[in-house]
Order: C-alpha cells, then structure tokens, then sequence
C-alpha cells in the first residue's frame, strides 16, 4: 500500500536575523540549550552582602520612607568611615616616632674608651727656626727674621714640610707627662698615639680598637688619671693677631669611640690648668631610625667603604672628608690631619684654606656637606667637675719633686681623671610610635564600628563589581552570529538559501527547474522511479 508523506514548509520572506541571547537561552530544531548565567541585580547582591545596612538600603522590596532613611544612615556611617580612615593615613604617613631608653644590666667588663688631648699652644717657641719663623709668618704673626734681627726682605729659605715641622715644634707628651695610671697600673707616654688636628700634634689614649683597654670597675681611681705640664713658657709670643691666635691657656680634651676620628676643635672640651678635672662618664648606645621614620645612614649590607681613608663611618669622619673636599677645590692641597695622598698645603697658605674650610662647610641637610647620623651610635656622656691644685702643703713638694718652684706649678700642672660611672650603658632606641599593624588594627576597628565591615566584605564587593564588569565587556566583545534555524508559532521555518546550501540533492533540483517547486518533486511527479520515495522527500 504507497504511503504518502505530507510536509508543512512556511518559507520566510526573508533571511532570520541574528537576535541576542537573553536569560542563556537558544531556541533550535533540537530543543533549548542552556547558557552562562546572567549576573546578580544589585538588589540581589545587597540582600545576600555581610555589609551592614546594605540589604535594608538596596534589597528587593518596596520604596518608600524606611529605605530611604536606611540609605541616608549608609552614607552617613560610609562617610564617617572613610573621614576616619583618612586621618588614621595621614597620621601614619607623617611617620612618628619615639625615644625608649633602656638602662642595660651591669658588666664585669666595659671597654675603655679612647681619650685624645691636645696642647692649646700648637707651636713651641724655643722650637721654631728662623726657616719655620718664616714660613709661619702668617699662621702665628710672629715677623720673620735672621740673625741680624728681623728682616723680612731678602730671606731665602728651602720649601717647608708641614709635617717636619709639626713634629718638632708641637709640644712633645714625653715632655708633658709627668705621671699616668690607668685602672691602678703605671702608663707612660708609650700608651698614646700621635694624631693630628686643628691643633697640630695631638696624643690618643687608648687608640687602638682591635686591642681596648678594659675597664673592670666604675668609680674613680679606675680610670685614667693623668698629671699633666702645659708648659707656658713655651708658648707663642702674640705680636700681630691672626684667626689661629689662641689667648687660653691648657689643653682641649676628647672623649670618643675608637672607630670615630678626633673632631677635637668642634667636640673638645677645655681642661685648666691649676686644676684637677673629674670626668664621669656613662657609655650611651644609641639606635635611630632609617628611612622614612628618620634620615640616619644605614649601615651598608654589601660592605662596601664607607669613606676614604676611615675604617667606618662616623659624623666627625664625614666633616673631616667634606673640609678635605673644600681646601681641594680651593687650595688644591690638603692640610695635615686630612686623610689622604695629596699633596699638604704650605705654611703660607695654611689659614687661607683653613677660613675657607669654615666659611664653605654648612650645617643641617641643606648645607653643601650633609653628614647624616650613623644608625648605630656608641657616645659617652659626661660630668665634669674641678677641684683647684695644688694646696698649699702639696705645693713645696711638686717644686721640690719637679724642680720647679711654687708658682709655675700652680700656673702650668693640671690633672685629669676619666672614669666611667658604673659600668653600665644606656640603651636610647628609636622606635616607630605607629607601625603599619597599628594602621591595619585602626582601620578595621572604624570599619566594624560604622559600617560593620572586614576584608572578606570588601572582597565581596569586588567580586560583583568584577562579575558585572565582566558580563558587560561580553556583550560588548561578542560578535552577533545569524541563527541557521528559528521557531515561529511552533512551525518551523528555514531560509531558501540555507534549504539549496543543505540540500543533497543538487543537480536534480537543478534539472527540476529550481525554485520553491523543486522541494517537493514528488507531488509534481508521482510516477518517479522506484525507491524515489525517500530520496523525493529528502530533496
């Protein structure tokens, strides 16, 4: 029995045009195909968000009075928030900091420090030959002279040396010594280094830091005592005054680290004599902070050089450099207690690169030689108190022991004693008063106060901020795409070029005639050939 097959075709006027997908769905000939998901409202996002107050403002639910007062509380407490938050990072970008001193338990053992002296008088009078009288001219205003009296014009005298000149014209401390004891053992002017200063030649107890001496109590008597003669006949005569004219009377005393240079003319204190001087010392250890708390001069971690002819850096150290780097830009030399190779100034030119020194150096981070403070910083602090010698009975014995008499022991001996107080040290620490923790700690109080808030909401907030930005760069990035296949009123409809493309058929429809009237080419020949039934309606 033939079996007839009746198809239903409506043909579109015209090609179907692309639509968008909306809530992921897409009709075809096969069924519905689920798509991504669609992002959240903001009304869904607020009913389910841990932010306070944010599902009652922005939730589903009618408008009206209620909301609109839960909205005015929600920027009110946003704003008081963020008012907070501000201060709270402006206080912690101003980097404060305070002092802590922490007062270090008692050692057996504390390292002495190093204790340089130096005579006020730089020259000897008895010392100087006519050749240094010369050349010193104008460095001392002594007028220059020969044999036949003083004599400017006409004196030839071979080119000086500095050094030559310091060693045998400065007061010798073999000369000067006249007793030494150090924690109750005898020391002898062997003890002390020679080192130069503005004040010539100078003597450093204690120099060496690879071997300190050690203190092994407080309490004078265990320190460093030592009686010393100035030698005031010995000083200059002033016949003219110049900036290096000194009208005092004693020595300038320096007590400092091993590893710091003596800065004796800046950080020296005066001893008289016709007195006995107690220094009580107490060792400070100082800690500062770097960057960007303070402005101190980290240590560096690659140990590299700090500076030019200095095992470490130090304040005196960097000053010393900074004076040497100013009498070479003027002077094209260097004078006697600046480290390096160059060649020493002369004489005559001494105490015009030396007023040049002072006058080009400034002080403070906008002077033209900024020498920060070290981080780590070992300083001694000090008490001083005098007592007059000789007395009257201790007087006749120092004029008989020394053969001297009265009066120029009373007008050339002083003694000096350095001790340390207690063999303790003060720790003073600098520390950030408002550390990056206390700033987190703050911010997440305010956070939980107004807006009841912690890190997981915010990343909440993210995550759908991020979820909807990205759902909009996909509808904007996506190309539309024509639908092979559309669905209307439950009929199916497909376009005649896309029917001709998926038609097995080609030739035949060809032959047929083409058009509409080629689809069904059995209702126009019923006697086809046999076995044509499905081949005519697949075609």
């Amino acid at each position: 029995m033939p079996i007839e097959i009746v198809c239903k075709i409506k043909f579109a006027e015209e090609d179907a045009k692309p639509k968008e997908k909306e809530a992921g769905d897409e009709q075809s000939l096969l069924g519905a195909a689920q798509g991504p998901a669609a992002p959240r409202d903001l009304a869904t996002f607020a009913s389910t968000s841990t932010l306070h107050g944010l599902g009652r403002a922005c939730g589903p639910g009618p408008h009206g009075l209620r909301r609109t007062l839960w909205v005015l509380a929600l920027l009110t407490s946003l704003a008081a928030f963020l008012y907070q938050a501000a201060s709270l990072a402006r206080g912690y970008l101003t980097r404060p900091h305070l002092v802590a001193m922490d007062p270090a338990a008692p050692a057996p053992v504390a390292g002495f420090p190093a204790v340089t002296l130096c005579n006020i008088n730089r020259f000897r009078h008895s010392a100087l030959s006519d050749a240094d009288i010369f050349h010193l001219a104008n460095l001392t205003g002594l007028p220059p002279k020969d044999r036949d009296g003083h004599r400017a014009a006409g004196l030839r005298y071979p080119e000086p040396d500095m050094v030559d000149i310091l060693n045998r014209t400065g007061h010798q401390l073999a000369d000067m010594l006249k007793s030494c004891n150090f924690s109750g053992h005898h020391c002898s002017a062997s003890n002390f280094s020679v080192v130069y200063t503005r004040y010539g030649k100078c003597y450093t107890f204690n120099a060496d830091p690879q071997s300190s001496l050690p203190s092994r109590a407080g309490g004078m008597g265990s320190g460093l005592e030592i009686m010393l003669d100035i030698q005031q006949e010995e000083y200059l005569p002033i016949w003219r005054e110049t900036n290096e004219t000194s009208f005092e009377a004693g020595i300038r005393v320096q007590i400092h680290s091993q590893e710091e240079p003596p800065y004796i003319h800046q950080l020296g204190f005066g001893v008289s004599p016709g007195f006995q001087t107690f220094v009580s010392c107490q060792e400070q250890r100082l800690t500062y902070l770097p960057q960007p708390w303070g402005n101190c001069r980290a240590e560096s971690k690659l140990r590299e050089p700090e500076l030019q002819g200095y095992s470490a850096y130090s304040v005196s150290a960097c000053r010393l450099r900074c004076e040497k780097e100013a009498v070479l830009q003027r002077c094209h030399c260097r004078m006697v207690h600046m480290p390096g190779n160059e060649t020493i100034c002369p004489p005559n030119i001494y105490i015009e690169c030396a007023d040049h020194t002072l006058d080009s150096l400034g002080g403070g981070s906008e002077g033209p030689c900024f020498c920060p403070t070290p981080c780590n910083l070992t300083r001694y602090g000090k008490e001083i108190s005098m007592v007059k010698i000789p007395n009257r009975g201790s007087a006749r014995y120092l004029a008989r022991k020394y053969n001297r008499n009265e009066t120029y022991i009373r007008e050339n001996f002083l003694v000096l004693d350095v001790f340390f107080e207690a063999l303790t040290s003060e720790a003073m620490e600098q520390r950030a008063a408002y550390g990056l923790s206390a700033l987190l700690g703050d911010l997440g109080g305010q956070m939980g106060l107004f807006i009841g808030a912690s890190i997981l909401t915010l990343l909440e907030i993210l995550d759908y901020i991020y979820e909807v930005s990205w759902d909009r760069l996909k509808r904007v990035w996506r190309r539309p795409k024509t639908p092979l296949r559309t669905s209307t009123g439950g009929i199916s409809t497909l376009g005649l070029q896309e029917l001709k493309e998926q038609s097995p058929c080609p030739n035949r429809g060809r032959a047929e005639g083409g058009g509409a009237s080629n689809l069904l080419p059995n209702h126009h020949h019923p006697h086809g050939p046999p076995g044509s039934l499905f081949e005519d309606f697949a075609c």
